[in-house]
């Protein structure tokens, strides 16, 4: 079970349109990723890797993905929560950090 950040409930919005990818990684951590259509079209994405026991290892949002569909934007956002759940030194887990594009 995963214990959310307050990212991804300040994000959460049930009632627009969006598109999951949930994987559990060979060491146990879970990735998240979720893309949908902002009210006026915008693509935005969710992005939370978890450790094992359901921590929060990162989480963060972006309101804009400009140019890209979901599916586009489901892709890159699932390579992204690999590169840092591996720890890519570049892009090294940190808890509720937020972006934008």
């Amino acid at each position: 079970m995963r214990n959310r950040g307050q990212l991804f409930w300040d994000w959460a919005d049930l009632s627009l349109h969006h598109r999951t990818h949930d994987e559990i990684l060979d060491d146990g951590t879970q990735i998240d990723v979720q893309v949908r259509l902002s009210r006026t079209g915008s693509t935005q994405m969710f992005i939370g890797v978890y450790a094992p026991s359901g921590t929060v290892l990162h989480e963060e949002a972006f309101n804009s993905r400009p140019g890209e569909s979901m599916t586009r934007a489901l892709a890159w956002g699932v390579g992204r929560a690999r590169r840092l759940a591996y720890g890519n030194p570049a892009t090294k887990p940190r808890s509720a950090a937020v972006s934008g594009r």
